[in-house]
């Protein structure tokens, strides 16, 4: 739904005008997406001028690294908040085939966002200059991950057959392989398929 175009009243506090903004990036890109998008129509959807929207955004491209912050910060306080409610001292089977549940079903109802990630990602890698922005967000997002499997790996202490950046870098891979696949073909991808992966990672025993 489009609101009419108004200027920003003195009294609208900045951060609530860039929140209006970005949610309105985040549905037209949705809509429309990330190429098809422009700014006027970003700034028409937040009810402001286009004015209002470059004087806090360049351009297309820094609305959409706001966003995967935002889409970053989500992520890393959620996982964050599952290993807060962990026993990590029990890792096993069970745990680990949850663990993949949880995030397929997060990666399946995320489908704006996963269509919208792999749009930019292909723009990204064939634009040297935007490559490097995007890399140094993907390195920075890469750290956290990695920081938060060592911490699970640590109250485990059991010792797994892998480390913490290079398990870390496996089920990413694996979730942004299969949410292409999920994209093509909702429904397709085995809600077991992660967790599966992380029971062989772990060197975790199957069950009989």
């Amino acid at each position: 739904m489009n609101f009419v175009p108004v200027p920003i009243n003195r009294r609208t506090p900045r951060a609530e005008v860039r929140d209006r903004l970005l949610q309105a990036a985040s549905t037209v890109f949705a809509e429309r997406g990330f190429a098809g998008a422009t700014m006027q129509q970003v700034a028409a959807t937040a009810g402001f001028t286009t004015g209002a929207l470059y004087s806090n955004f360049t351009n297309k491209d820094d609305l959409f690294f706001e966003l995967f912050d935002r889409e970053v910060t989500g992520r890393i306080a959620a996982v964050r908040a599952i290993l807060g409610q962990a026993d990590l001292t029990v890792i096993n089977e069970a745990t680990a085939l949850a663990a993949g549940q949880q995030l397929t079903a997060a990666m399946q109802q995320s489908r704006e966002w996963q269509l919208l990630f792999t749009e930019f990602w292909l723009r990204a890698v064939r634009d040297d200059q935007l490559r490097e922005r995007w890399v140094e967000k993907r390195r920075d997002y890469h750290q956290q991950l990695t920081e938060l499997a060592d911490e699970a790996l640590t109250g485990w202490g059991a010792g797994a057959a892998v480390s913490a950046r290079t398990l870390m870098f496996t089920i990413l891979a694996l979730n942004n392989g299969l949410a292409i696949e999920e994209l093509a073909d909702p429904g397709s991808v085995p809600t077991d398929t992660i967790g599966t992966v992380l029971v062989r990672l772990l060197g975790l025993r199957r069950s009989a």
